[in-house]
């Protein structure tokens, strides 16, 4: 994986994403669908996610004895399908209807499966979670926000304001006893290197070649949006129909560990055990391997 890094001023028009691609990084908006299927080739799978994230998450949440989950941040359904199949009672919500139709087409087409036909999917705002989602009771046994999906929301304000009332409402949705899993690239090691850290993906099993520019936005002197322009090539494409080089463009927050740990104590108001996991093993501070993703575990603990 080659990459590169540059410094991007705010002096002409910069473009978070590439035009038509989602928030979550699909380009369904194309008229002729090529650009989404290579990105579905760059992720590998959709219904497959690697067998150690798989295995890590699943046991992580029978050990807490988690049956309901909510997925804040579904996309096309990956990590969702992934839990119905467990026998999860899973709820999946998405800000972006596009994303949604794939997990609504996949739910349609195995409806005749009982946990499919129960499976709850909704359209809803991490602003505005507490009206768009019915909560049980005293809330969910889990609440995951995986595959750096939280880093897609901005910080348009300057103060992290829309950011804190995310995490605020995300967190009023477990329960006392219950856990949230939530995820973010190493964007410390990013910020320093000018790079992201060696190491395959540890959500998806991808085998094209990619190479990976890194643009870094400052604004006021702090760093305000982390910039990945993939290149992927794809092997045979003319077979396939579709474009050797293909581009895409996903922009992020940088969330710093040591500032990302004390958003999450303030969601919770200080009440949780927190643990922090490196690419699904335990962090442990300053450790030689840079991990490529940092997992937060919360307990809410009251």
């Amino acid at each position: 994986m080659a990459e590169s890094s540059s410094s991007m001023s705010v002096d002409s028009v910069f473009r978070t994403r590439s035009l038509g691609v989602a928030a979550e990084g699909l380009p369904d908006q194309y008229a002729d669908g090529k650009a989404a299927k290579v990105w579905q080739l760059y992720i590998g799978d959709t219904q497959s996610r690697t067998q150690e994230y798989k295995s890590w998450v699943v046991s992580l949440l029978r050990g807490q004895g988690a049956r309901r989950v909510l997925d804040v941040a579904c996309g096309t359904g990956v990590d969702s399908i992934m839990l119905v199949e467990e026998g999860f009672s899973v709820v999946s919500v998405d800000a972006s209807d596009k994303m949604l139709k794939y997990a609504l087409k996949s739910r349609w087409e195995r409806r005749k499966e009982p946990a499919f036909d129960q499976w709850v999917i909704e359209e809803a705002n991490w602003l505005m979670l507490q009206d768009d989602i019915q909560k049980p009771g005293d809330g969910f046994d889990a609440v995951i926000c995986l595959g750096n999906s939280f880093a897609h929301l901005p910080d348009f304000k300057g103060d992290q304001s829309d950011q804190k009332l995310a995490l605020q409402n995300i967190a009023s949705m477990v329960r006392p006893g219950g856990i949230l899993i939530i995820d973010h690239r190493n964007y410390d090691y990013i910020l320093e290197t000018g790079k992201a850290p060696q190491g395959k993906n540890i959500y998806y099993k991808s085998d094209l070649t990619q190479d990976i520019s890194t643009s870094v936005l400052w604004v006021n002197s702090k760093p305000h949006m982390i910039t990945l322009d993939y290149t992927i090539h794809v092997p045979q494409a003319t077979l396939q129909n579709l474009p050797e080089v293909s581009k895409f463009r996903l922009s992020y927050y940088p969330h710093r560990l040591e500032s990302f740990k004390a958003l999450l104590n303030e969601a919770f108001n200080g009440k949780l055990e927190h643990s922090v996991y490196g690419d699904f093993k335990t962090y442990v501070p300053g450790q030689t391997q840079a991990p490529c993703y940092f997992i937060h575990v919360c307990k809410k603990t009251a």
